[in-house]
């Protein structure tokens, strides 16, 4: 055997690391956002899901937390990239500015909030990521 035999096993082993990467920045975000508003939505502070919150201060007690969640994904996304982790955390924030795009013109469309938001949402995205990275690549 030689070392060109071994070669399509490690780049499939580096692939992986990265997509677990970024999949694993993602969980942050979503799960952390998540575990955040059940317990708001529960306590009355929030409105039942899935009805609107149009009350300025609560959506920017959402958008707060969520762009703290964003950077904590780029960070975690950084940590885990086998190489090129700024690479890996603007994949990040593509995805994000993607899904939070098609989330703006549901929930637009479904006037459950004010359109500031879920637009506050994409237009964060990425810099939110990139600044998780960054201060990733700063402890190093």
């Amino acid at each position: 055997m030689t070392v060109q035999d071994h070669q399509p096993a490690i780049g499939l082993k580096r692939v992986l690391k990265s997509v677990l990467a970024v999949l694993a920045g993602f969980i942050t975000v979503a799960a952390l956002s998540t575990l955040t508003d059940i317990p708001l939505h529960i306590l009355g502070i929030y409105p039942p899901e899935g009805e609107p919150m149009f009350e300025p201060g609560l959506n920017i007690l959402a958008l707060s937390y969520r762009i703290a969640f964003t950077i904590l994904g780029g960070y975690v996304t950084a940590r885990l990239a086998p190489s090129n982790p700024m690479t890996h955390v603007l994949v990040l924030g593509g995805i994000g500015l993607v899904m939070g795009s098609l989330g703006a013109m549901v929930s637009m469309n479904a006037n459950l909030g004010p359109d500031w938001y879920p637009i506050a949402l994409v237009v964060t995205a990425v810099p939110a990521v990139w600044l998780g990275g960054w201060v990733h690549q700063k402890t190093l």
